[in-house]
C-alpha cells in the first residue's frame, strides 16, 4: 500500500523567478518520490531492487513527469497526488529503456551515462527488474492518494493502453524488423516508441485537472508533434560523441530513420515544422487561461535551443524557414 503523499512543494513553480530552478526543484522532487516508491515496495538490500533503482533513478531529464505535472498546473490543478501520477509514468518509461538496452532488441552498453542494467546486474535480473518497475507504477498508480477512484480507474486503463500491442510493444517490436521503410512508416514507429508516452503523460494531466475533450484532443496532438520532434532530436544526437550524449552512438547506422531515408537537412526541416505545430497545438489548449502553458511552453523550449553538449540540433536558417509559413505559432527553438 502506498503511503499517503506528501504535498509537493516544488509543484507552486512560480515561488521561483528562474525557469531552471524551478525545473531543478521538481526534478528533484520527482527523484525523491520515486525512490520513497521504491523503497515502499519491497526489500531495498537485494539485488532486484538494485537493478530497479538503477533503471529509475539517476541523471535522467524526466522529460515526461515533468511535461506531466507543468500542464497539470496549466490546467490549474493542484492536486498533492499528482506527483504520484507523474512517477508512475517514470517507472513506466524506466522499464522500457531497461528492455530497449537489451541484447534481443537495442543491444546497448551504456544508458545515461553508466553501463546499462543488464550489463550491471545480467539479463535475467534486467527482465525481472522492468517487470518489477512496471508492476510498481501501477500499484502507485492505483493507490494515487487525494484523487478520486473513478479517475485513478481512467488513469490506469490509459496506461495500460500505452503500454500495450497498440502501443510501446508494437513500437518496439516494429523497430526491430529493421528493413527500409517510408518515411510514413518510420514516423509510425517512432510515434508508437516516442510519442505515446508522451501523450500519456498530458492525456493523464488531463484526466487529474478534468479537462474537457477539446482541451484533451490540443494536448494529444501537441504530445505527437512533440514525440516525432524529440525522436528526430535523438537520432541526430545518436552521431554524436558517447561521452557527450551519455549512451552508445552509432546504433542507428543503416536503420531506418527519418534521417537515413531524407537526408539530414530535410529531417531537421521536419524537426523544426513539428516544433511548430507542437507550439500551435499546445496554444490551442492552454492559450486562453490566464497566464497558461507558459511553463509548459518554456519547458519544451528549454529542451530543443541546445542539443547535448551545446550543440544546436534546430540550425538558425532550418528554424526560420520552417517558421516562415506561420511565425506567430511557431516554437521559439531558436533561443
Amino acid at each position: 500500500m502506498v503511503t499517503e503523499t506528501r504535498r509537493f512543494s516544488g509543484f507552486d513553480v512560480d515561488r521561483f523567478n528562474d525557469p531552471a530552478a524551478q525545473l531543478h526543484s521538481l526534478r528533484q522532487e520527482i527523484d525523491e518520490r520515486i525512490e520513497a516508491l521504491l523503497e515502499e515496495g519491497g526489500d531495498s538490500a537485494d539485488t532486484l531492487a538494485g537493478a530497479m533503482r538503477a533503471g529509475a533513478l539517476g541523471s535522467g531529464k524526466r522529460m515526461r513527469p515533468l511535461l506531466l505535472m507543468l500542464v497539470a498546473r496549466d490546467l490549474g490543478c493542484a492536486s498533492p497526488g499528482l506527483i504520484d501520477v507523474a512517477c508512475a509514468v517514470e517507472m513506466v518509461h524506466a522499464a522500457s529503456l531497461v528492455l530497449d538496452d537489451m541484447p534481443c532488441m537495442d543491444n546497448a552498453r551504456l544508458r545515461r551515462g553508466k553501463p546499462a542494467v543488464h550489463v550491471q546486474f545480467g539479463e535475467d535480473v534486467a527482465i525481472l527488474a522492468a517487470i518489477g518497475l512496471l508492476s510498481r507504477a501501477f500499484c502507485v498508480l492505483s493507490s494515487a492518494a487525494d484523487i478520486p477512484p473513478a479517475v485513478r480507474s481512467r488513469l490506469v486503463c490509459t496506461l495500460s493502453q500505452t503500454i500495450g500491442t497498440q502501443g510501446l510493444v508494437r513500437g518496439q517490436f516494429q523497430d526491430l524488423r529493421g528493413g527500409q521503410r517510408s518515411a510514413e512508416e518510420i514516423a509510425t514507429t517512432n510515434e508508437l516508441k516516442t510519442g505515446v508516452l508522451l501523450g500519456v503523460a498530458v492525456e493523464m494531466a488531463a484526466i487529474v485537472a478534468q479537462a474537457d475533450e477539446e482541451v484533451a484532443q490540443s494536448l494529444r496532438a501537441f504530445a505527437l508533434a512533440a514525440g516525432h520532434a524529440f525522436q528526430i532530436r535523438d537520432d541526430f544526437a545518436d552521431s554524436g560523441d558517447s561521452a557527450v550524449t551519455g549512451k552508445d552512438t552509432g546504433k542507428d547506422v543503416g536503420k531506418a530513420t527519418l534521417i537515413n531515408a531524407l537526408g539530414s537537412d530535410e529531417a531537421q526541416r521536419h524537426l523544426a515544422l513539428y516544433l511548430r505545430d507542437a507550439e500551435r497545438h499546445l496554444a490551442d489548449a492552454l492559450g486562453s487561461r490566464q497566464s497558461a502553458s507558459q511553463h509548459t511552453r518554456r519547458f519544451v523550449a528549454s529542451l530543443f535551443q541546445q542539443g547535448r553538449g551545446g550543440i544546436r540540433l534546430v540550425p538558425e536558417p532550418v528554424v526560420a524557414r520552417a517558421c516562415a509559413d506561420n511565425a506567430a505559432a511557431c516554437l521559439d527553438a531558436r533561443g
